[in-house]
């Protein structure tokens, strides 16, 4: 039974031979959104990294994402394309040394945030094209964040990639599908 006010119909998304029916959840003032799940989620995680290795920009050395949901796609990318990748996180651990922190202004979810690339892992993408990794870009933010990181690691932004796109984003991201903005209940 659903709660008032909310969506009766979940969305649903197929890549390649795998279809799934996301949940539509709560966010702030603009509705209801799909929430795309990797975490817990091979099968699919395998169908969309299979889709969009042939859209990895040629010439790509690296992988950038950000825990958590994106974590196992740009691990199945890398496994798939030979690419090395690399891992921002939202919060310091105590085993990073001279690590890079970069703050993302207000995202999508309507939380500010602030990602750490440990220093041993910013060298690791000096003097490389990078391409940032994504499971949805919506406004940027987060994938701007990633693309500043990459700078000051002395690399270079090579591309975007997000299994969906969702919303308006200036930035040339390369998605499988576009998913809806929001949802009306």
């Amino acid at each position: 039974m659903s709660q008032p006010n909310q969506p009766s119909q979940p969305f649903e998304i197929t890549v390649g031979n795998v279809t799934r029916s996301l949940r539509l959840v709560p966010v702030g003032q603009m509705g209801f959104v799909p929430l795309v799940e990797f975490l817990g989620d091979s099968e699919l995680t395998r169908a969309v990294a299979q889709a969009l290795l042939p859209l990895i920009p040629e010439g790509t050395e690296a992988l950038l994402t950000v825990v958590t949901n994106a974590l196992p796609l740009a691990h199945e990318l890398s496994d798939l394309s030979g690419l090395p990748y690399e891992v921002a996180r939202k919060k310091r651990r105590t085993y990073m040394q001279a690590p890079l922190i970069q703050e993302v202004p207000g995202l999508t979810l309507g939380v500010s945030e602030t990602l750490w690339l440990d220093g041993l892992h910013a060298r690791r993408l000096g003097g490389k094209k990078v391409v940032i990794v994504q499971d949805v870009i919506a406004t940027g933010a987060m994938a701007t964040a990633l693309a500043r990181l990459v700078e000051r690691s002395g690399g270079t932004v090579h591309g975007y990639l997000a299994a969906f796109k969702q919303g308006e984003s200036s930035l040339p991201v390369r998605a499988l599908q576009e998913l809806p903005g929001r949802v009306e209940p």
